[in-house]
């Protein structure tokens, strides 16, 4: 029977009637009215009974208001008993009312039941029961209802004869809230227990990130703050919402209570993480890596609305990175470039090879070494660079102007540790040559520039011509020390295909040992090379180490060394019996396949279609092979994917069933390529320059030009591919055109150069929770380096002009490289990446968040300063190094020292143990 309303009545000492307590009932008022007296004088001989009900609630348990009414022993009149059992008629439990529905409003309707007195040979007294035998009187049977008075006395007398039995174990929570308060909405437990059910589910599908390093700085968490008056204006019980729905909220384990304190709403609480972050007692001047197990990613599943309670019983309250991190960027910043370490070197694991493409090694007989005659056609024209200075942040300016010859260098600065060299014209293709895990090997850049500083290209007609494709050597790029060699031009490779859009290396399995013993003619295997041509081709090139190719030159030979190869495999469209490569016009952008075993390679055309080769097939319908050994293989699959020039392609990294496309349409388009017939998901924005698909989300950002871009929306966008239905992020505004966008797996951060010439970076949010709830933005991106065109200050023509860049009324109008050279030099104004304490007041972000709101563009002039290409590093060994290049030949490479941390060397340690006990 419930036992709402009563908290525990006692009969006091023995005697005919005996005494009765009660505590804290809700029928206390009526109580206080009895005037009933009790004997002062009591026998000893009387024995003593004792009722124990349900365990009273903690707060009733010491009240003030406990009073007894001691009853007369022998002398209560049938009167008296009537009038006791008409007033205990009023002590009435509250009757459990539904959600919703107010107690108290209603009274019952009809007409009264008049109340007939109790017989006089049954009273219903507890203390007149004969002890011996409690329920030797019959309860005489009552026709109609029975007052509730009568049924608290007959179940105390049925409760003498049976054993004290121990209170139910019920959580206060259970009892029914007073009245006036909420009602209990058990329903939505139900609810709650169902989806923390299925995120388990889900969660067990999902890779598991990291907990962030231990950090020098930890800021106290902020306890949950709550005023009683505010929440309870009335007075009634000093509780909020909170504490009525305690029962509605999903409880946790002790510790995970002990350990979860959310901050309050009011105060500015950081953008929620996915990592839970030990809470460090001490706080270390250099950070130790962490040996903390894997904590499962919160995967996409309904979360607990946000008037659900934040305090230690939500446990599904998404746990906070407090803090400041070693490098001076807040916690909750750091924490998704922690967690991709561990997802990009598990999924490299998983998805990479050491070894694919046997078939095609490098043949020295096939690399044919230039004369100097005969390699001067294919030479840029430029010797010598522009002038430029550089000005570091926090290092005091020597106004030293550099001027360089064609493939040469600049030893790198002992402090900040760039490099800048020259190509000899415009940079338009940059890429990084991959190398294994673990293997502490040099590392190459593969690169073209323009033979003419002014020339143009028509993308509507196919051309060919004379270009040369450089490949440069940066030496070990170490995470501890300065680089120790400078920037050299390895060798290149002489081709009359025109200009060269795009590169790819194979991502993974084509790069050797350089010591690997090959039989003559066989080489050691830098790499496989893929280059997207303006006559519609794709070349297949298999690069050797320079080492054994330079070994095999005669000593007097030409330097630098440019060599006249034959590829490995001509890639075009058609088929073996109608091949026509005008067709489809120019190949502007290639995708190579990012997991193993690398067999397709995808490539998009002006003509808005998007080709895909078998690289190793053997079908007689895609593969020839010509007289000089050399292969021509034809598309096995090719579709329409835009209406205009497919600018653009990027592969899933973690499924290669995924791909997307950006066109002159101004489209995005996600494709699953077992059903090309119709995208996933199209999406009509700006006109979109390049693509970069990070590892963990499931989205892409975007680069853009700014000829069809909104006012104030023009810059860097993040798009989901539609399948978590997230709104487009954006990260980064810019007042030009962004030409290219980088994204580093490693790091979670992209990279973008523009036409203006500034570089930044920006760190990416957690997308696989809704970017909308991210604060601050700005506080995610930094300046790398600004390049400006600064006039001569001996030159009287130009005293007043300045920077384009920089906003002046009358910029510089020169049209032509050599106008522009002779009258002005660039200025390159480097960021401090070793350390981003004191970021947003420092001089390069005040000024790059100036010129995202008020800058001015000149296109009536040579765009001298402006970044074409930039590409991070995706080798482990040197995951922190950025390289970057553009209008004016310069190529400058850039350590983002700042974003380094002890967890990233420790995987390149693990790593190095790994590939030496392999090879």
């Amino acid at each position: 029977m419930d036992t709402y309303g009563v908290g525990c009545i006692a009969l006091g000492e023995a005697g005919p009637v005996g005494s009765m307590t009660v505590v804290d009932s809700p029928g206390q008022e009526v109580l206080n009215q009895l005037d009933v007296k009790a004997s002062p004088e009591m026998t000893n001989a009387e024995a003593s009974i004792e009722m124990s009900l349900p365990t009273p609630l903690p707060e009733f348990e010491d009240s003030p208001d406990k009073k007894r009414f001691p009853l007369e022993q022998e002398s209560l009149s049938r009167l008296e008993q009537q009038d006791l059992s008409s007033e205990m008629s009023k002590v009435s439990k509250p009757r459990a009312s539904k959600p919703g529905r107010k107690r108290g409003g209603r009274t019952r309707k009809g007409p009264k039941r008049p109340q007939q007195p109790n017989p006089p040979s049954a009273p219903l007294v507890p203390g007149l029961l004969d002890q011996s035998n409690p329920l030797s009187t019959p309860m005489p049977k009552k026709r109609g209802r029975k007052s509730k008075a009568e049924l608290l006395l007959l179940k105390l007398s049925k409760g003498l004869d049976q054993p004290e039995s121990p209170p139910p174990k019920r959580p206060p929570e259970d009892f029914e809230a007073p009245p006036g308060e909420r009602p209990r909405r058990r329903a939505a437990q139900v609810a709650l227990l169902y989806l923390q059910e299925l995120a388990e589910e889900l969660s067990t599908a999902l890779p598991a990130p990291v907990s962030c390093p231990e950090s020098s700085k930890l800021s106290s968490p902020t306890k949950l703050k709550k005023s009683q008056a505010d929440a309870d204006p009335q007075g009634g019980g000093g509780e909020d919402d909170t504490a009525q729905d305690e029962d509605f909220v999903l409880q946790v384990e002790a510790e995970d209570e002990e350990e979860s304190e959310i901050p309050s709403e009011s105060s500015s609480d950081p953008e929620p993480a996915v990592l839970a972050v030990p809470q460090v007692p001490t706080v270390s001047a250099v950070p130790q890596v962490p040996a903390v197990p894997e904590v499962s990613t919160v995967p996409a599943v309904p979360a607990v609305p946000r008037s659900a309670p934040r305090g230690s019983t939500s446990g599904k309250q998404k746990p906070h990175c407090r803090g400041v991190a070693p490098n001076g960027l807040p916690n909750h910043i750091m924490a998704p470039v922690w967690k991709c370490f561990h997802l990009t070197k598990d999924l490299r694991e998983q998805k990479h090879s050491y070894w694919e493409f046997a078939e095609w090694i490098p043949l020295a007989w096939k690399w044919h070494l230039l004369s100097e005659i005969e390699a001067a056609p294919y030479l840029p024209q430029e010797e010598k660079s522009p002038l430029f200075s550089v000005q570091r942040e926090g290092l005091p300016e020597d106004g030293t102007l550099y001027r360089i010859n064609r493939f040469s260098s600049i030893t790198a600065h002992p402090e900040r540790w760039d490099v800048s060299f020259f190509t000899g014209g415009p940079l338009w293709a940059l890429e990084w040559c991959p190398v294994p895990e673990g293997a502490t090997a040099s590392q190459y850049v593969a690169l073209f520039s323009s033979p003419d500083m002014n020339e143009t290209h028509s993308l509507s007609q196919l051309h060919s011509g004379p270009g040369l494709l450089q490949l440069w050597g940066l030496g070990t790029l170490q995470q501890e020390s300065c680089p120790d060699n400078r920037a050299h031009f390895v060798y290149g490779i002489a081709c009359d295909n025109g200009c060269i859009w795009d590169l790819k290396f194979c991502p993974s399995g084509a790069w050797e040992l350089p010591g690997t013993p090959r039989k003559d003619p066989l080489l050691p295997r830098l790499g496989l090379l893929a280059l997207a041509c303006s006559d519609g081709k794709v070349l297949l090139f298999s690069l050797p180490h320079p080492e054994a190719l330079l070994a095999q030159q005669p000593p007097d030979a030409m330097k630098p060394a440019i060599y006249k190869v034959e590829c490995v495999a001509t890639l075009q469209v058609g088929s073996v019996q109608a091949s026509d490569p005008s067709e489809c016009g120019q190949c502007l952008s290639l995708a190579w396949m990012p997991t193993r075993p690398h067999h397709h390679l995808a490539a998009g055309y002006y003509n808005g279609m998007v080709v895909f080769w078998n690289l190793p097939t053997n079908s007689p319908l895609q593969q020839i092979r010509l007289s000089d050994g050399s292969l021509k293989l034809y598309p096995f699959q090719c579709f329409p994917a835009h209406d205009q020039a497919v600018r653009n392609l990027q592969w899933c990294k973690a499924n290669s069933h995924f791909l997307v496309s950006a066109g002159s349409d101004r489209k995005i388009k996600f494709w699953d390529l077992r059903r090309p017939y119709e995208p996933i998901n199209s999406i009509k924005r700006f006109l979109s320059t390049e693509l970069a698909w990070l590892l963990p989300y499931n989205g892409v950002t975007v680069a853009q030009d700014n000829c069809y871009a909104s006012y104030g929306l023009c810059g860097i966008h993040y798009i989901d591919a539609g399948y978590l239905g997230f709104k487009a992020y954006f990260t980064a505004p810019r007042k030009g055109t962004v030409w290219s966008l980088s994204g580093s797996d490693w790091l979670g951060t992209i990279a973008a150069g523009d036409i203006s010439g500034e570089l930044i970076a920006a760190i990416l949010p957690d997308m696989a929770l809704n970017p909308i709830n991210v604060k601050r933005p700005v506080e995610r991106r930094f300046p790398i380096y600004k390049a400006d065109l600064i006039p001569y200050q001996d030159d009287p023509e130009d005293q007043d002009h300045y920077s384009a860049s920089s906003g002046a009324p009358n910029p510089p109008k020169a049209r032509t490289y050599a106008e522009t050279v002779s009258h002005h030099y660039l200025l390159f104004q480097d960021t401090d990446l070793g350390s981003f304490h004191d970021l947003l007041r420092r001089e390069p972000m005040l000024r790059m968040q100036e010129r995202e709101g008020h800058s001015q563009l000149c296109l009536d002039r040579l765009q001298l300063e402006a970044i074409h290409k930039v590409r991070f590093s995706p080798n482990l060994d040197s995951y922190g190094w950025l390289v970057s290049g553009g209008q004016s030949g310069l190529v400058r490479i850039h350590f983002v020292r700042g974003l380094t941390s002890p967890l990233g060397h420790r995987m390149q340690l693990e790593s190095q143990a790994q590939f030496n006990a392999m090879f």
